[in-house]
C-alpha cells in the first residue's frame, strides 16, 4: 500500500512520472513480495532476552551479520563516494542492509518491554542496551541515505525498489536467526523462491526502462516503430549534455568564431 501511495502521490504533487513499465514493475514487486511473505514460515517463539540472546550468538547469525556489515561498510566508504549520485540500488541497498540490523533491534526490545511489564529486570540486562544503541544507529543511517536517495532519484522509482530489498533482507534475517528454514515445506521454498523471482522482474522493469515514454496511448505506436521510445529525465538532477564538436562528419560545416 505505502508502495502505490507513494507512486501516486509523486505523480500529482510531485510532478514525478512513472511510465507503464514501471506501473508494471511496480505491481510485479508488490505480487512477488506478498508470494514471498505468505510462504515465509512463522517466526520461532523467544520470550525471554536470554533466548534472543542465544539466538543472536549462534555461529550462523554472527557470520551472516558480519557479512552484512562488510557489505555496508563496503558501500558506504567506496561505493557510495563514486556511484551513489548515479545508480539508485546503492544508496538503497545500505538502507535495507542496515534495516536487518534494526529489525532484529526491534524484535529484541518488543521482548524486552513485555518482559518490562512482566516485572522482569530487564533494565539491568545488558543486552537491552545494546539493541537499543543498534537500533539508533540503524534507523539514523537508514533516514539519512534514504533522504538523500529521495533527493536524488524518481520518488515512485525509490519506494518499491526500497520496499523490495528491504522486505527481502528482513525475510532473509529472519529465516537465519530464528533458523526457519528447517520448518519450510517443498511448497514454501518454491514459493519463495517464485516470489523472489518475481521481485527481480519488478525490480528490472523499474530500474531499467524509467526513462522511457510509453503509455497506453502510445504503446501500439512503440510497438509499431521498432524504435526506441523517447527518452524523458524524470530524476530531480538535471543533466547537462555537452556536444563534442571533435565527433562530428567531416562533411559538417564548421563555423569559426574570432573574439576580439
Amino acid at each position: 500500500f505505502s508502495v502505490l501511495c507513494s507512486a501516486i502521490l509523486s505523480s500529482y504533487l510531485l510532478g514525478e512520472r512513472l511510465n507503464l513499465l514501471g506501473k508494471l514493475g511496480c505491481m510485479l514487486s508488490l505480487v512477488g513480495s506478498t508470494v514471498m511473505v505468505i510462504h515465509a514460515p512463522e517466526d520461532e517463539e523467544v520470550t525471554t532476552l536470554d533466548e534472543m540472546l542465544s539466538k543472536l550468538k549462534e555461529p550462523g547469525f554472527l557470520a551472516y551479520a558480519a557479512i552484512l556489515l562488510a557489505v555496508c561498510l563496503l558501500l558506504i566508504f567506496y561505493l557510495a563516494p563514486r556511484y551513489g549520485q548515479s545508480n539508485i540500488l546503492i544508496y538503497l541497498t545500505i538502507c535495507s542492509v542496515i534495516g536487518a540490523f534494526s529489525v532484529s533491534s526491534v524484535k529484541g526490545l518488543g521482548i524486552a518491554i513485555k518482559g518490562f511489564f512482566a516485572g522482569r529486570p530487564v533494565l539491568q540486562h545488558p543486552l537491552t542496551w545494546i539493541l537499543v544503541i543498534t537500533l539508533v544507529a540503524s534507523i539514523t543511517t537508514q533516514v539519512n541515505y534514504l533522504n538523500k536517495s529521495l533527493d536524488i532519484f524518481n520518488t515512485s522509482l525509490v519506494f518499491p525498489i526500497y520496499y523490495v530489498l528491504f522486505t527481502t533482507i528482513v525475510i532473509t534475517t529472519s529465516i537465519i536467526l530464528f533458523k526457519e528454514w528447517v520448518t519450510m515445506t517443498v511448497v514454501d521454498i518454491i514459493g519463495t523462491v517464485c516470489g523472489f523471482l518475481t521481485i527481480i522482474l519488478g525490480v528490472f522493469l523499474l530500474h531499467a526502462f524509467k526513462d522511457m515514454d510509453v503509455s497506453l496511448g502510445n504503446l501500439p505506436q512503440v510497438l509499431q516503430s521498432g524504435q526506441q521510445a523517447p527518452v524523458t529525465r524524470d530524476d530531480k538532477n538535471i543533466l547537462i549534455e555537452v556536444d563534442n564538436s571533435s565527433i562530428a562528419p567531416e562533411d559538417k560545416p564548421k563555423v569559426f568564431m574570432i573574439c576580439t
